[in-house]
């Protein structure tokens, strides 16, 4: 099973989500931006790290939501996803094709990776 942490990126009140590229797995699927924790690496110092790489942004974290496991067949991953506030910096998609700052309601049309669907719906109902 495949660690991974994610981010619920805050910024001016509204959600940023990120497109994974032709060239990914689950190639133009929306997600949460994170990454693959690394060894002895603790949840929060992957997030920090992965949103840095692969955003050029600082981030605070605000709280853990509830770790969200998947299989997707080839691969099997445990999801695990922190709240934050966007702290600094100017977006610069180094993985992704693409970005969307949404409101919280517009979260559910777009079309998501499978193991973020558990989380998006988590966040709504502490969200609102």
């Amino acid at each position: 099973m495949i660690k991974v942490t994610c981010a619920i990126i805050r910024i001016n009140e509204k959600i940023l989500v990120v497109q994974r590229s032709e060239k990914m797995k689950l190639p133009l699927k929306w997600e949460f931006p994170g990454g693959k924790m690394e060894n002895n690496e603790s949840e929060e110092d992957c997030i920090n790290r992965e949103i840095k790489e692969e955003l050029s942004i600082d981030i605070e974290l605000v709280c853990k939501l509830s770790d969200s496991i998947y299989d997707y067949g080839d691969f099997k991953i445990n999801l695990i996803p922190f709240v934050a506030n966007y702290v600094s910096g100017d977006i610069v998609l180094m993985e992704h094709t693409d970005y969307k700052l949404l409101e919280i309601e517009q979260l559910l049309n777009i079309d998501w990776a499978e193991a973020d669907v558990p989380i998006v719906e988590e966040f709504i109902k502490t969200a609102l």
